[in-house]
């Protein structure tokens, strides 16, 4: 079976807006001022854990593990009740997966994002209908770039031959992990130049993946 496993924020969808939004209403409760919303962007790629992390740093929160873990919970309670109020998926992706989906390709999400927020915001932005695995950043003991959490998305795939599509530094040191042909998609939450984040191609909108999966799969392993 010929799969395609992408990563969600920043490669299927732009979920800064609600990512950021919610950063704010936890930041309101600890009586602390906003983060600007590309500071906030720039905190996303390694999971919730991670961000929180970040925006504890950024505003001289208390960083004690008990401290830590409130937040990410109030964090968490935030952006499950709006997790995708205002996130839009990419120019051409939409058109990509009824493609791709009609032509039998086998489909699949890999993501440091908790697997009950993932599964909410892809049914919430209707497009979990053309997933048939999803894996989280809780699925597993490990995440990214751990290889684990991806080689299991291609097992439930049931893939003999494999693609991985993701945005940033983390996907692309996943993919050498796993030993995937990587597609780097460029408009995402990137913290480097595309230069130096290996990858076999890359690309700027999701007709030019298109045209990469119809050219190049039948060398894809």
């Amino acid at each position: 079976m010929k799969a395609i496993v992408f990563d969600l924020d920043g490669t299927l969808i732009d979920s800064a807006p609600d990512i950021h939004a919610s950063a704010v209403k936890m930041l309101a409760d600890e009586g602390k001022d906003p983060l600007d919303a590309e500071t906030i962007r720039s905190f996303i790629g390694n999971g919730i854990p991670k961000l929180v992390e970040r925006v504890i740093k950024a505003t001289g929160l208390d960083d004690s593990p008990e401290n830590f873990e409130r937040l990410r919970q109030n964090f968490v309670a935030h952006y499950a009740a709006a997790p995708a109020d205002y996130s839009v998926a990419y120019p051409g992706l939409i058109d990509l997966l009824d493609s791709l989906k009609a032509q039998g390709y086998a489909l699949g999400v890999c993501t440091n994002k908790q697997e009950s927020l993932t599964v909410a915001i892809l049914e919430q932005m209707d497009l979990a209908k053309y997933f048939s695995a999803v894996i989280g950043g809780d699925s597993l003991p490990v995440h990214k770039p751990d290889p684990e959490p991806l080689e299991r998305t291609y097992e439930m795939l049931n893939a003999t031959s494999r693609l991985y599509v993701g945005d940033s530094e983390v996907d692309a040191e996943t993919a050498q992990n796993a030993g995937v042909v990587f597609a780097l998609y460029t408009q995402g939450y990137r913290k480097s130049p595309v230069s130096e984040i290996p990858h076999q191609f890359a690309f700027s909108h999701f007709d030019a993946l298109h045209k990469i999966i119809e050219t190049s799969f039948m060398f894809v392993v």
